[in-house]
């Protein structure tokens, strides 16, 4: 059972991967800081946001990886890094997040852990980052519709159109 719930996440990370790659690719470095307002974070704060938390919660937490994270840092940027850049970022953090999956075990997903002041255990782990690169990637889709407008045809289910 623990081999298929991690087969179905390592396919969670890559659809999630393949998603962001695919708005962020249409966007301009310019578009990718871009923030409706302040209170608001763009694009490449997200990217950086993800990257932070899958390499505290997974690289170190579960694959002991050592770790040094400024989470403020991540949602302070306001330019930077170009969107290729992030993009290789993030994709190198999932290719890992995805070796670090492919080697757990029923034990490494029981076992009690400690991360962010959260007590959990590695299923806990697992389930929190598809989760959370989920809710970020939904985002990241969102902001793109809105800079890229309809012409950028940004769909997912098209085959769902009919319905």
């Amino acid at each position: 059972m623990e081999q298929r719930f991690l087969a179905l996440s390592d396919g969670y990370f890559r659809q999630y991967l393949g998603r962001i790659r695919a708005c962020v690719e249409l966007l301009s470095d310019e578009q990718v800081w871009w923030r409706p307002h302040q209170a608001c974070n763009s694009v490449g704060n997200l990217m950086l946001h993800l990257a932070g938390n899958l390499s505290q919660w997974v690289l170190a937490g579960l694959g002991g990886q050592a770790f040094e994270r400024h989470r403020a840092a991540e949602f302070a940027a306001r330019d930077g890094a170009s969107r290729d850049d992030l993009l290789r970022r993030l994709s190198g953090v999932v290719d890992d997040v995805r070796a670090v999956l492919g080697v757990l075990t029923a034990d490494d997903l029981a076992a009690p852990r400690h991360i962010q002041g959260y007590d959990t255990d590695g299923l806990g782990v697992v389930l929190h980052v598809v989760e959370h690169m989920s809710y970020h990637t939904g985002q990241i889709v969102a902001a793109a519709k809105q800079l890229c407008g309809p012409s950028a045809a940004i769909d997912f289910y098209p085959q769902h159109k009919d319905e």
